[in-house]
């Protein structure tokens, strides 16, 4: 017998949220499958408001403070966003090969971006491929062909002969390595927390930015007419303040910077959404942040005023449709989060997750 065949038949009964205004009383999971047709006999009923399993499309299994961990810490922070609900990750970056978590129907399911791609020592230490310009076009193909059709860049970091942050590429490497990316079927993001980066990424033709703590009057406009996403990562951007202390006496012209930075998040948020720029949440769990914060995340867009039907489809319905995966509709894998009140009334409601279930297996 197959791991779906000796899946329970589930009834998940009350309020199943199919999209931000689309609501049904009840679906069934079969096979490890949504379906919303009554099947024949025992059925375990389960009861509450029910989402698509969340969404961290900023997330980082396999990754520590110090570079790669090994698998069973990796499967720590799996478990970690899995218990908060998160069943569906967009892994943006990672030095760790991470694919036996695809055999594993008790783990979250991940989009991987390949590891790292960043300038020669401009970048946390183990993290990334630290490569010179001339090598970008190579190693965003190599890339590519690893991730599952994502790669990631990291655009912008401290120039310690600068003391500041500044950009890391030269705008024809960057054209041509997005080119030949989009050329091999995967979308491009970068790290990017100051201003410098962007337009030339922009314009370059990359699909979405990280952090975009830098976005301004004159670059908003830009990411809305081209349809550049963001994932804003607040609950990282919170960290800034502590990282500025740190660097105050080697670099002050950069703690000044990370200040600034931190202090306009929420109206660089806001800004952004309301030009009608695509947001989508993440943590970026791993490195520093622990695994399990998408609830304070989406908190954290509400609190920057994006609407909180809108925060919450960052991390359901829209971010799923953004990264191609299904819903909760006919067919689709039975991955859902119950609740006992509604999230859209009030998305605190996220961090406290009644039931998870993944593959159609109530986890826990």
């Amino acid at each position: 017998m197959s791991d779906h065949e000796a899946a329970p038949v589930l009834r998940v009964k009350g309020r199943v949220l199919v999209g931000p205004d689309e609501v049904r009383e009840e679906l069934w999971a079969v096979g490890g499958r949504i379906t919303y047709e009554r099947p024949p006999g025992d059925v375990v009923t389960l009861t509450g408001w029910a989402l698509p399993g969340l969404v961290d499309a900023h997330c980082h299994v396999g990754l520590g403070h110090q570079g790669p961990v090994d698998a069973a810490t990796s499967e720590k922070q799996a478990l970690a966003d899995r218990e908060a609900g998160t069943l569906l990750i967009r892994d943006a970056g990672s030095p760790s090969d991470t694919r036996w978590v695809d055999a594993r129907e008790d783990l979250p399911k991940i989009i991987r971006a390949g590891r790292h791609i960043a300038r020669t020592r401009r970048y946390i230490r183990n993290f990334a491929h630290e490569i010179e310009p001339g090598d970008l076009v190579a190693y965003v193909a190599q890339e590519a062909r690893r991730g599952d059709g994502w790669v990631k860049l990291v655009g912008d970091w401290i120039d310690r002969d600068a003391g500041d942050l500044s950009a890391c590429w030269p705008r024809g490497e960057v054209e041509a390595a997005i080119a030949e990316a989009h050329r091999l079927g995967a979308r491009v993001t970068a790290h990017c927390f100051a201003e410098d980066a962007l337009r030339d990424l922009v314009e370059a033709g990359i699909d979405c930015i990280e952090h975009a703590t830098g976005l301004t009057e004159d670059t908003v406009p830009l990411f809305a007419e081209r349809g550049v996403a963001i994932v804003p990562t607040l609950v990282n951007i919170a960290t800034f303040p502590d990282l500025a202390a740190g660097g105050e006496t080697r670099y002050p012209r950069w703690s000044a910077h990370m200040r600034r930075l931190h202090a306009s998040r929420y109206d660089t948020v806001r800004a952004a959404y309301e030009a009608g720029i695509p947001v989508f949440t993440g943590t970026d769990a791993g490195g520093s942040l622990a695994h399990g914060l998408i609830a304070e995340e989406v908190a954290e867009l509400v609190k920057a005023g994006i609407p909180a039907l809108d925060a919450l489809s960052a991390t359901a319905w829209g971010a799923r449709r953004w990264l191609g995966r299904p819903v909760l509709e006919e067919g689709a894998p039975a991955d859902l989060v119950i609740y006992d009140e509604d999230p859209r009334a009030d998305v605190r409601v996220l961090a406290s997750p009644r039931r998870v279930v993944l593959n159609g297996r109530v986890m826990g």
